[in-house]
């Protein structure tokens, strides 16, 4: 499709309030980004690939109706670089929209040959044209940024990668024969219904532990994940910050105040999310 054919659909669509075709959208282009922020859009996105920008236009007037004040939109011509995911490949080059901000003189940033990764879904029926995810699904090209995509999408695509935490389950709290002896155990509900659970161990003498089990059978010898992987990212922003009532039906007085107290053992362990507030 001719560039200015495709910008005046563009126009079109901003002015009647319907969805771009492509993603125009507030975009930091130098914010740094958490690996939750990454994990987000990478799982989402079913183009991942990095790229060097051979021409930014900045659009004006009917062709940037609806931008946002300290920002600019520019209609992007880049060369594909690298392909991190992508069913089927992506064209050398492609085209897609995005709004950037702009500096405290309100002039527009120099996109031209800018290095940027690109978290993103092709537009059917239109071969080369691409449109992002999110507001902020163009990042800056860094080996950082790059090598923390490669690894969520190598463990969210291998075979019995953690599903999503869509809520949590019964939890129950059984005191050991020692004093200050006890086991809780917490079940997760999951998007496809696999099976997983919390367990947390105390004994005399020693530290809590705790561990994950992504399956009927919980080993209590097993490590809390570690921070910056995709079981890390699923329990520390998918967990609520406390146990729905319902999960608790089952239990009263000092076992009500255990699994309380062991649940906020397992979120103090994993740490916050890091997840920031623009999305």
């Amino acid at each position: 499709m001719h560039k200015r054919t495709y910008l005046h659909i563009v126009t079109g669509l901003l002015l009647t309030g319907a969805a771009l075709p492509t993603a125009a959208q507030q975009l930091p282009v130098t914010s740094g980004f958490s690996y939750a922020d990454i994990a987000d859009m990478a799982l989402a996105a079913p183009v991942a690939a990095g790229v060097e920008i051979r021409r930014a236009t900045l659009l004006k007037g009917k062709d940037a109706a609806g931008v946002a004040r300290g920002r600019a939109r520019f209609y992007i011509e880049a060369d594909v670089k690298s392909l991190i995911r992508g069913t089927g490949g992506l064209p050398a080059k492609i085209t897609y929209l995005v709004d950037v901000p702009t500096d405290s003189a309100n002039r527009p940033p120099k996109l031209r040959k800018a290095r940027m990764l690109l978290l993103a879904s092709q537009v059917a029926g239109r071969p080369g044209e691409i449109r992002l995810i999110g507001p902020r699904a163009q990042l800056p090209w860094t080996p950082e940024n790059e090598a923390r995509i490669r690894a969520i999408l190598t463990e969210a695509l291998a075979g019995g990668a953690p599903p999503r935490i869509s809520g949590i389950g019964n939890a129950f709290h059984v005191p050991g024969s020692l004093p200050g002896e006890s086991e809780t155990q917490i079940f997760l509900k999951t998007d496809d219904g696999r099976p997983i659970s919390l367990a947390i161990l105390r004994r005399p003498g020693e530290q809590p532990r705790w561990a994950v089990a992504l399956g009927e059978m919980v080993d209590n010898s097993a490590e809390p994940p570690r921070p910056e992987t995709l079981l890390w990212y699923r329990l520390a922003c998918g967990l609520p910050a406390n146990l729905p009532e319902n999960s608790l039906a089952e239990a009263a007085g000092a076992d009500l105040d255990a699994i309380r107290a062991d649940y906020r053992l397992v979120l103090a362990g994993l740490g916050p999310c890091g997840r920031t507030t623009e999305r």
